[in-house]
């Protein structure tokens, strides 16, 4: 599991690059995180439930602003698991 591994890292004299390969983990997580879990809290019936919220007042415009990041955020971090683990197969 990565987490476990930037952990190791971290608590057995890592680098500030461990420190920053940690946060954009899970600064990247919680994007996700929010774009999975955006279609089960909006009420897609009361468009009062979401015109105050950013992106409103339009249905598409509060999805794409609540759910981009995470779509992104995800293909980064598997574009970084899969260069990591070619890396190390390299390595091998």
């Amino acid at each position: 599991m990565i987490g476990h591994e930037i952990i190791g890292e971290l608590t057995y004299g890592g680098s500030m690059k461990s420190v920053f390969r940690f946060l954009a983990f899970v600064v990247a997580a919680y994007f996700i995180v929010r774009a999975v879990v955006e279609p089960f809290v909006v009420d897609f019936s009361d468009p009062s439930s979401y015109e105050n919220d950013w992106g409103g007042p339009s249905l598409i415009g509060v999805l794409a602003v609540h759910m981009v990041p995470g779509i992104i955020a995800a293909a980064l971090l598997t574009f970084w698991l899969v260069k990591t683990k070619r890396t190390k197969q390299a390595d091998d």
